[in-house]
């Protein structure tokens, strides 16, 4: 991936997770969470497997409705809906790839800038001038996202033939076409090798500055996060056990405690992690 042009934009939105829990039936997923992404910043989220990293993504995302606890977005209560995140400035990549597979690359990089399209419905139903140019445009700039990524060969190709490591650059580039205020990165550098990781997080660091947008990130590979992030939070059974700096997380006792006691329970089959979401 080549680096931006060197175009700077507004720092991107402000998020506020205040005393978030969340309960299925018994089980509690998250309990009194709060947590926030400053405009600009690149917060990340880690914890060991059923920390219930996954669970606050979809409660961000509008998939899960907190029990408790509220959201804010620029200061104002957001009452997210998956349908409404794209008009609100939020976009969101999935663990996978997530590639609409009977699209092209370049026709699936466009689909994720349609929130940003001009032309009503009834003009794109009757052709009209402005239609036209609205798909010009979406088309142009989808190119120019595909090649700022470096898969812009790939432009007419499906989702099943791309390698693994273009795949998640172009689903990154949708992501972005949308020009997000907010872009939520769920493992990001899953399945990607050294060099892949290497190039995402430079161009994560730059994302804020060039995109306009800040980075809330879920991620296991902990060189990346420690890499990227300005803040990162750390969960454990739902709870928020640390948050702070790279430096501060890695100095923090209960965060290695946290991380040693998943290990160990990993080496015993008969422990489990009592977490309805990773």
């Amino acid at each position: 991936m080549r680096p931006p042009s060197g175009q700077t934009h507004a720092a991107g939105h402000s998020l506020f997770l205040r005393g978030i829990g969340v309960r299925f039936g018994g089980l509690t997923a998250l309990d009194d969470v709060s947590l926030e992404v400053a405009p600009g910043q690149v917060v990340g989220v880690i914890g060991p497997n059923g920390a219930g990293k996954t669970t606050l993504f979809n409660v961000v995302c509008g998939l899960v409705r907190p029990t408790s606890g509220a959201l804010e977005l620029n200061g104002e209560r957001l009452t997210p809906a998956p349908h409404r995140l794209a008009g609100l400035g939020i976009a969101r990549t999935l663990q996978g790839v997530g590639l609409f597979r009977g699209l092209t690359v370049l026709e699936n990089v466009m689909a994720g800038a349609t929130c940003t399209a001009r032309a009503g419905f009834f003009s794109g139903l009757l052709g009209l001038p402005r239609s036209d140019r609205d798909e010009r445009r979406l088309r142009e700039e989808a190119l120019a996202l595909l090649d700022r990524f470096d898969v812009a060969a790939y432009a007419k190709a499906l989702p099943g033939t791309l390698p693994y490591a273009v795949g998640k650059r172009v689903a990154l580039a949708r992501a972005l076409a949308g020009r997000p205020r907010l872009l939520l990165l769920d493992e990001p550098a899953g399945g990607l090798g050294a060099q892949d990781i290497e190039e995402l997080a430079a161009l994560i660091t730059t994302l804020p500055a060039e995109a306009g947008c800040s980075v809330m990130l879920v991620e296991h590979h902990m060189d990346l996060v420690m890499q990227v992030c300005d803040r990162i939070a750390v969960l454990d059974f739902g709870r928020l056990i640390a948050t702070g700096t790279p430096q501060e997380v890695r100095d923090d006792p209960a965060v290695a405690e946290a991380y040693l006691g998943a290990e160990a329970d990993a080496a015993t089959p008969t422990t489990s992690r009592q977490e309805a979401s990773a």
